[in-house]
């Protein structure tokens, strides 16, 4: 590692500090109903919002309603989205006459799932798949929506906390509009011209045909870029309008773009921190949790860039320079855009794992195997280190009662957390979304480990999914895992090894995008409904203080813990053993394999 790189990252989560309490008070104002100094802009277009779709800004709902409000918000996104590409051929803003041809049913329902869940799991490559009328009305649109009902969900949390005696969490349509209205849509008009400024396109031209200077042909993609890249980040979805995603210099051209990106991932996590503070009456609590975020994030990044930036052992052997230098950055530059280098590659594969974005700078696939390991193990958290926009708050709040749960057991009293008893429902529905996520993750990559299909039939032409693999041995199985990883995460990130564009894959890692969305956030909207419902207690000599080192190192411990015994055994079989072959000399390099190939039956 650098000094350099290590400043980088210092100045990096500094800029997340220093907004987090103006950003987080602002939103905690916004939720909690009070006027702000963006009202006198915005309240006409929050009320107009309310008369379209017949809501009552006064009238809240208890935790069913607001779940069944959630499903049916999500189930017609879900279809509008489907059917806009399904249709794109008919559909205005066109040039390049993309039809449903591009657009298989199986794709159709992957994508829409993805960016109605706030995935964003690409299998298509965006600039030779969709029109610009559903990149607009369909993803970017999905991009505003699916991150406010994120922030929603961990409002209504936090007013379960917040609240005592108390039937309702709030109004999710109200909640919902707030989030757009005031937090993501004028953010994100800043951040878009900040991405012009910095050179990323935005245009509704024809795609542009050019003869290089070796005489060949090639066609230059284009469209409205900065727009979506604003809301892709600041609504921590991640789905690139390129393939190449935040690698694309239409998408992220600069440095100064590379660092806006990374920023707008984090700043509503890490402020909704200071909400949370301040909504429950202690911003001690919120800063408790943001010190969790940082102490987590901190380790992930720095093991990331320490693998990254020693480079890969089997070059080093044959005599090539991978030391850094003056003249070079050293390290595994594989997959690397050279404007960014090591370290910042190795950030914003960290940020971006993180939270639940999956816009990538680089090549996850090319990770040396350790470096890959925190990406896999980010997600397999359930993405609470700062996470996604509300995802990450409502996940850790999760943590925080099992945690609380484990000191009360270690004391031998009733757990507490915030004046709220921890009893018997909380922890059972926090372990419910716990075991849904880890049972979605590994039944899935062990099924598509495992399972048989015939060469040219409908779920899988190339035969077996295992024949849908660029590589073999541990790094081959690390490619399975870390797309179901990501599914179930909601992050979208990929190894980019497997060919995911095929009936099986696009409807299982759909299946486990839906069961790491909604088997996560119904538990924790039961768990809201239970502690508004509750009194507080008053705190007392013996109650366990939630908001010093002694918390935060049991929260941060009890993260760690939780996913290493879940998938300590699922890593073992990838990253960590093809750590060490590594080591040994040992490559896993491209190859086709036969149908009636298995996972096991690749490994060297």
């Amino acid at each position: 590692m650098t000094s350099i790189g290590v400043l980088q990252i210092a100045i990096f989560l500094g800029l997340i500090l220093v907004c987090a309490k103006p950003l987080g008070g602002y939103m905690a104002r916004v939720f909690e109903g009070q006027r702000t100094f963006m009202h006198p802009v915005l309240r006409w277009l929050e009320v107009l919002t309310y008369k379209a779709v017949g809501v009552k800004e006064d009238v809240e709902q208890r935790w069913t309603h607001y779940a069944a409000s959630l499903l049916s918000f999500s189930i017609f996104a879900f279809i509008f989205t489907y059917g806009l590409q399904r249709l794109q051929g008919i559909l205005p803003f066109n040039p390049q006459h993309f039809g449903a041809g591009q657009v298989t049913p199986d794709l159709a329902f992957n994508t829409s799932v993805s960016f109605t869940t706030n995935t964003n799991w690409q299998s298509y490559s965006g600039e030779s798949t969709l029109s610009y009328f559903v990149q607009m009305a369909g993803l970017t649109v999905q991009n505003f929506l699916s991150a406010a009902a994120g922030i929603s969900v961990a409002v209504a949390l936090i007013r379960g906390f917040a609240r005592q005696e108390k039937k309702t969490i709030g109004n999710f349509w109200v909640d919902v509009t707030r989030a757009t209205v005031y937090v993501l849509l004028p953010i994100s008009i800043l951040a878009g011209l900040l991405y012009v400024s910095q050179g990323a396109v935005q245009n509704l031209k024809p795609y542009t045909e050019v003869t290089t200077v070796e005489g060949a042909k090639q066609v230059i993609a284009q469209g409205p870029v900065a727009s979506q890249e604003a809301i892709k980040q600041l609504g921590t979805n991640g789905g690139g309008f390129f393939n190449a995603n935040s690698a694309h210099p239409f998408e992220n051209p600069t440095p100064i773009s590379n660092l806006l990106a990374m920023f707008l991932i984090f700043v509503i996590p890490g402020a909704l921190t200071y909400t949370f503070g301040k909504m429950v009456g202690d911003t001690r609590q919120g800063w408790a949790i943001f010190a969790a975020f940082s102490v987590m994030f901190l380790i992930g990044v720095f093991v990331c860039y320490h693998f990254e930036q020693a480079g890969n052992p089997i070059l080093a052997n044959l005599g090539l320079q991978t030391n850094a230098s003056s003249g070079q950055s050293g390290g595994n530059m594989e997959g690397k855009e050279v404007r960014f280098g090591i370290a910042n590659s190795a950030l914003f594969t960290t940020v971006t794992t993180d939270a639940s974005c999956g816009a990538v700078n680089n090549m996850h696939d090319s990770l040396t195997p350790l470096a890959g390991l925190v990406p896999i193990f980010n997600m397999m958290t359930g993405e609470v280190i700062f996470g996604g926009t509300g995802a990450g708050l409502y996940g850790i709040l999760l943590y925080c009662i099992l945690a609380v749960f484990i000191a009360g057991l270690m004391v031998g009293r009733t757990p507490e957390y915030l004046g709220k008893k921890i009893e018997q429902k909380e922890v059972k529905m926090a372990m419910l979304a716990v075991i849904a996520t880890a049972f979605s993750i590994l039944v899935f990559t062990a099924l598509s480990s495992v399972i048989h299909f015939p060469e040219k039939g409908y779920w899988n032409s190339p035969g077996n999914p295992t024949a849908n693999l660029s590589n073999t041995g541990p790094h081959g199985f690390g490619e399975i895992l870390y797309a179901y990883d990501s599914g179930t995460a909601n992050n979208g990130s990929a190894f980019g090894g497997l060919n995911a564009n095929t009936p099986w894959f696009n409807t299982t890692i759909g299946l486990a995008m839906n069961m790491g969305r909604f088997l996560f956030l119904l538990p924790l909207l039961a768990v809201a409904g239970s502690l508004a419902a509750k009194k507080k207690i008053p705190s007392t000599a013996g109650t366990f203080p939630t908001h010093g080192p002694l918390f935060v190192g049991l929260l941060v411990g009890t993260v760690l813990i939780v996913g290493a015994l879940t998938f300590f055994p699922a890593l073992s079989l990838g990253p960590i053993v093809e750590h060490y072959l590594m080591h040994d000399g040992k490559l896993f390099s491209m190859i086709l394999l036969p149908a009636s190939s298995s996972i096991w039956g690749i490994w060297s």
